[in-house]
């Protein structure tokens, strides 16, 4: 309650008797202090005497009121500076009184309380007059509260709202004696705390402006006039002012005949008292009430950002999953709804833009082939969001028309954006190549790129036990690119054999633990597909087909392990906030981005990045053709099970992109039988197809301004000098399953994902219970064998 529990007894009086008690209660203020008031109250009202009204005696009144900090508005902006979205339970923007203009604050002095500037609190001449007439007159009534009671109400209907308590917001809004004598009481307590300006102040950033949530005069002023409440002319002013008697009923831009009407009564109470001339107050009056309105909606939520709607989101589910904003998830709700918090973040406005024009141009909205696509950029170094957008629209609650929203955020994880994940496909390759390299092998080391069936058991894995029933034997599109060649072709022309052949050399374990430190994170987990939400070294599943990227992940995630090689083997977690401030310029601890400097070796990260910018002149995306301002640029295609996922990231040394095109519920929705995508048609569909397009359409726009870097020198020693050309191949399982071409080969129980390379054609994937292996791997994109 915003008032400590009072025993109440009704007592009936007349006229007579209430006025005096009333001039009773304000002469012992006025000589004795609010607390000998409360005292001489119930002897004047001793005798019960039947009258026209009843009124409710307190015996224990409040002596003095502290007023609370006020419920403010909320707001998150772009690195820029630019506003973003606002959240408020009550729409208000606290400001000093020095930042209202003057003719604000006389306009509300004029018409509230035009002795103001004289009374304690209470103006006897005006309550006396108001009961006399009050109680002469069944229909007419007088009001009476000067602008400090009306400051008090306003502050225990706050404290009300604020605690949860709807009777006491009607208690402090019932029309009652003992309302007003309460009012008045710490009212005059107030008085004798507070200055008159510090009281003003508190009513004009109290009070309420309007009928849609407007509270305070900065709000007011923003609302209907565009502009700042410092800067309000004398007709602005009155029109403010005239609303709060009754917002619903004077609000400007419900009923403007009726504002237009109380606001020139406000201009003549200002004119009436000095605050206005003669040609101001004639000039004021007839200039119509609309040609001065300039209305700027101020909408609640993310939906207001649009394009930028799912970053918005992100920053949102951040504040609510930290300690640091309150100890429950209701405390940090209500500390954004009320706390009126300054978030900045790392949005680039200009690279946002880009991204949401690259991302629509590549998969429209409604694009009859119904699917999912998002864009994702990072900063290597420091992990800040520079851009994130995606195809589908965030959920506007007040859009019941539109054909498809959603509010899953494609490029976040679970806990950010309620995505299972993703198959990343070849886009895991370069973790493979790190730890290849790491293990001591080179990128000229040639290694058996033929269909080989493999048990999963052989493969090495002293961390886990891994078993089937099936050999696992992914591959290529058509048979292209079979024999031996180098792991630096293998990595450019993306071929799945030659990665099975060097998954069955390493430690898979780990590679479990190069792919963690590198920052990948899954985003769920075995066979059953558990959802991570707080996802550990261990959640990374050890087994065969890992190293053609079978366990699901997000976009975020994957610029950001790629941004681990921009960076020569810095990783950082990925943050949206660089700072939250409150009220008075209170900070805020955000949660930062933990780089460790020491995640890669920095000549086993620019190594490669070396494949990997063969990416780009010989491998699954040369026809992209680099950058338009041709600077150094590294990259990879990636393909799922089906072409169900398709990626393309890529980065240069101060940028990491990753882009998305698929199904988003479905792991399994085949894309390889031909699908239209923007009136163009792809058979299958890979991450060359859509995903690089757009991904250069952005980069090409989010680079300008950049400086031109080169990456880092490779490791000579990594790369090889003598490739020593040998055939890996296993020991062949028992009853091997005939190799077939173009059908259903068998596969391990963790089948999985098809390959990068060719420009048609379907690879052979497992068609076991892990992996998504069905039978159908997909071939991978640009020219050459996979």
């Amino acid at each position: 309650m915003a008032h400590p529990e009072s025993r109440r007894i009704t007592r009936t009086m007349s006229a007579t008797q209430l006025v005096a008690l009333l001039l009773a209660f304000l002469l012992a203020a006025g000589a004795g202090g609010v607390l000998a008031a409360g005292l001489v109250v119930p002897l004047v009202a001793g005798a019960n005497v039947a009258a026209n009204s009843t009124v409710q005696i307190f015996d224990e009144v409040p002596d003095e009121l502290e007023p609370g900090p006020l419920s403010q508005q909320s707001r998150i902006y772009a690195s820029d500076g630019s506003l973003l979205a606002t959240f408020y339970a009550q729409n208000r923007i606290v400001v000093p009184l020095d930042q209202v203009s003057e003719a604000m604050q006389n306009a509300v002095v004029a018409i509230e309380d035009e002795r103001f500037w004289q009374h304690g609190g209470v103006d006897v001449r005006g309550i006396t007059r108001a009961l006399a007439n009050n109680l002469s007159n069944d229909n007419a009534t007088q009001g009476a509260s000067t602008l400090t009671q009306q400051y008090v109400k306003n502050v225990l209907i706050e404290e009300a709202l604020t605690e949860g308590d709807p009777f006491g917001v009607l208690e402090a809004q019932e029309d009652s004696m003992s309302r007003k004598l309460r009012e008045a009481k710490l009212a005059i307590a107030l008085e004798k705390r507070m200055s008159k300006e510090e009281i003003l102040q508190g009513y004009l950033n109290v009070a309420q402006f309007g009928s849609r949530s407007i509270y305070g005069v900065e709000t007011a002023a923003q609302y209907y006039f565009s502009k700042s409440a410092k800067d309000l002319t004398p007709v602005e002013a009155a029109t403010i002012a005239g609303v709060t008697k009754a917002p619903s009923a004077f609000d400007p831009t419900v009923d403007p005949a009726k504002a237009q009407e109380r606001r020139d009564a406000v201009l003549y109470k200002m004119w009436q008292q000095g605050y206005l001339s003669t040609s101001e107050y004639d000039e004021a009056r007839s200039t119509p009430l609309e040609d001065t309105l300039k209305v700027k909606p101020v909408e609640v939520g993310c939906h207001a950002a649009g394009g930028a709607a799912f970053f918005c989101d992100y920053v949102i589910k951040e504040l609510m999953l930290s300690p640091a904003f309150g100890e429950t998830r209701d405390d940090r709700e209500a500390l954004l709804y009320r706390g009126g918090l300054e978030i900045h973040t790392t949005l680039d406005m200009t690279m946002q833009k880009a991204a949401e024009e690259s991302i629509d141009g590549a998969v429209p909205a409604d694009d009859p082939s119904n699917l999912e696509a998002a864009i994702v950029s990072v900063e290597p170094g420091t992990g800040n969001i520079k851009a994130m957008a995606q195809n589908v629209p965030y959920t506007d609650p007040q859009d019941d028309e539109a054909t498809r929203q959603t509010t899953i955020n494609y490029s976040a994880d679970f806990l950010h954006g309620a995505s299972r994940g993703l198959q990343p496909g070849s886009n895991f390759k370069p973790v493979v190549l790190a730890e290849w390299l790491r293990s001591g092998h080179t990128l000229l080391e040639r290694v058996n790129a033929n269909k080989v069936p493999r048990w999963p058991q052989n493969f090495n894995a002293p961390c886990t036990r891994l078993t089937s029933d099936k050999p696992w034997a992914p591959a290529n599109a058509e048979g292209f690119l079979t024999g031996n060649i180098s792991v630096l072709q293998a990595t450019y022309e993306s071929v799945n054999t030659a990665y099975a052949s060097m998954g069955y050399e390493l430690n898979l374990c780990d590679l479990r633990d190069t792919a963690w430190n590198m920052g990948f994170r899954p985003s769920s987990s075995g066979v059953q597909g558990k959802v991570l939400t707080n996802p550990q070294r261990e959640d990374i599943d050890v087994q065969a087909p890992m190293v053609i990227g079978t366990q699901e992940t997000s976009p975020l995630n994957m610029a950001s392990v790629f941004a681990t090689l921009a960076s020569g083997g810095t990783y950082c977690d990925p943050i949206a906030i660089t700072k939250v401030t409150g009220p008075g310029g209170t900070e805020y601890e955000v949660p930062g981005a933990s780089c460790n400097p020491d995640a890669l070796p920095e000549n086993i990260a620019n190594t490669v990045v070396y494949a990997m910018e063969r990416v780009f002149t010989d491998g699954t995306a040369r026809r992209l053709g680099g950058l338009e301002d041709g600077r150094p640029v590294a990259g990879k295609t990636g393909t799922s099970q089906l072409a169900a996922q398709t990626w393309f990231t890529g980065f240069t040394p101060n940028l990491s992109t990753s882009v998305w095109v698929g199904s988003i519920e479905s792991a399994t929705e085949d894309h390889t039988e031909g699908i239209v995508v923007d009136g163009q048609y792809f058979e299958p569909l890979y991450g060359s197809s859509v995903a690089a397009p757009a991904w250069k359409s952005f980069m090409d726009v989010a680079v300008r301004g950049l400086p031109v870097q080169g990456f880092g020198p490779p490791d000579q020693a990594l790369i090889g000098n003598q490739p020593t050309p040998r055939a890996v191949t296993p020991p062949p399982p028992a009853d091997p399953p005939a190799p077939t071409d173009g059908g259903g080969d068998q596969g391990g129980d963790q089948g999985g994902n098809g390959s990068d390379g060719g420009d048609n054609g379907n690879g052979n994937g497992g068609d076991g219970n892990n992996g998504n292996g069905n039978g159908n791997g997909n071939a991978g994109d640009g020219g050459g064998g996979d």
